[in-house]
């Protein structure tokens, strides 16, 4: 695996160092030792597979809270799909700032996302899959998220959204979040 830190502290593109021969290639995707030695957490406790019908559709941004907060390693097996994350650590460098990148099945690239990092995507394609390996279970009481058109962020999404949840076009503002006494990131 290449593994290469983003402009975000702690989030690292991955791709694959591919071992060919006249069968095709193999390549590892995740190495827990591989992970610890560039300081990632390398716990999964579970996976995930979306599918989306089609080009267009916004899921996000979601993250969840301590005690629940969580890493994921997210990878497109099908299609293709534009990856947003924003850093919502006080303390971190990167605070409020957030990058997008394309995850396609041609690519095999994956995106580390660190804690406490919304996440989301717009598909770019039809009938695009994406695989989600996660540091913690789900916990719903400790899951949050932020609008997706939220103008702190300034997030250009590449296409105009198709298909989105009611529940991701009710998240709250950044700025209503922070003063609020109920999740919070922290």
């Amino acid at each position: 695996m290449l593994l290469t830190q983003t402009s975000l502290q702690g989030a690292f593109l991955i791709d694959l160092e591919q071992r060919q021969d006249t069968r095709g290639f193999f390549a590892r995707t995740f190495c827990q030792e591989e992970f610890s030695a560039h300081g990632l957490k390398s716990t999964i406790v579970q996976c995930n597979l979306a599918f989306n019908y089609k080009k267009g559709t916004l899921r996000g941004m979601h993250y969840q809270v301590a005690p629940a907060t969580e890493v994921k390693l997210v990878r497109c097996t099908h299609g293709a799909i534009y990856d947003v994350i924003i850093d919502l650590r006080p303390e971190s460098p990167t605070y409020k700032l957030h990058i997008g990148v394309e995850l396609t099945a041609q690519n095999r690239r994956a995106l580390y996302v660190p804690e406490m990092f919304a996440h989301g995507y717009q598909t770019l394609t039809d009938a695009a899959e994406i695989v989600y390996q996660m540091s913690e279970f789900y916990a719903p009481e400790y899951q949050s998220g932020l609008r997706y058109d939220d103008p702190a962020f300034g997030i250009e999404w590449p296409l105009p959204i198709s298909e989105i949840s009611q529940k991701d076009t009710c998240w709250s503002l950044f700025e209503t979040v922070l003063n609020s006494t109920h999740v919070q990131p922290v």
